[in-house]
């Protein structure tokens, strides 16, 4: 019986369910100092993974465990810009 081909795991820093890359959305700490959501999941940066599903981004940890992951500091207007990006890549507009 032939293996299957490995599917790497990843995990959301807010909820620490570990799940495929596609269920995930990825948000990133660009070089340049922004922080934005990853769409294509292939921008340079340091990235963390929260659920696709918008909820996890809206917890009241959401925000801290993502700026621990990034190892960066957000403003309110760019949390903000980020949020809005994750409810309407999961749909939840």
């Amino acid at each position: 019986m032939p293996k299957g081909q490995h599917v790497p795991l990843r995990t959301c820093v807010v909820c620490g369910n570990k799940t495929v890359k596609a269920d995930l959305v990825r948000i990133v700490a660009t070089p340049s100092g922004e922080v934005k959501v990853d769409p294509t999941g292939k921008l340079p940066g340091r990235g963390a993974y929260v659920c696709a599903d918008g909820k996890c981004a809206q917890e009241s940890l959401g925000k801290s465990r993502i700026e621990h992951a990034l190892r960066r500091q957000t403003g309110d207007e760019n949390w903000a810009r980020v949020e809005a990006s994750i409810r309407a890549l999961a749909g939840t507009d």
